[in-house]
């Protein structure tokens, strides 16, 4: 099982460097042939982002495009779970990243990101898109 950071997403709606590899592995998620996750945080956060480029258009469509992957679920945090999550703060991270922290490891997943912060976190395993299809 994986938790999709955010920004696996941004590369693709921002057209980034590793947009490819991203849509390979969004395409897979989206076909059902990849059981993934991602936050109603990183959710929100693309909103906002995507707000600020001024790409109404773009979030309207990722949004209704996320709605229908077979392979997507999106966790809801409770502010409990919030709250529990500072606690991963304690390793370095921003609120952003903590959260991504916490909630991998409470569902035992890997986290798909390129934020190589998370490496650095104990009872964490990250991968990159590419390695995720490939199987890795």
């Amino acid at each position: 099982m994986y938790l999709i950071d955010t920004n696996i997403f941004l590369e693709v709606l921002l057209e980034r460097e590793n947009k490819d590899e991203c849509v390979s592995l969004l395409r897979r998620i989206e076909r059902g042939e990849i059981e993934a996750f991602t936050t109603s945080f990183t959710v929100h956060s693309i909103e906002v982002i995507m707000d600020h480029f001024k790409k109404i258009k773009e979030l309207k469509i990722f949004l209704e495009t996320i709605k229908g992957f077979k392979g997507l679920n999106i966790y809801y945090t409770s502010i409990g779970e919030e709250i529990s999550a500072i606690e991963e703060m304690i390793e370095r991270l921003d609120f952003d990243d903590a959260l991504q922290s916490y909630v991998a490891k409470k569902l035992g997943a890997k986290i798909v990101s390129f934020d190589k912060h998370f490496d650095k976190v104990k009872g964490l395993s990250r991968s990159r898109p590419e390695e995720v299809v490939k199987g890795r």
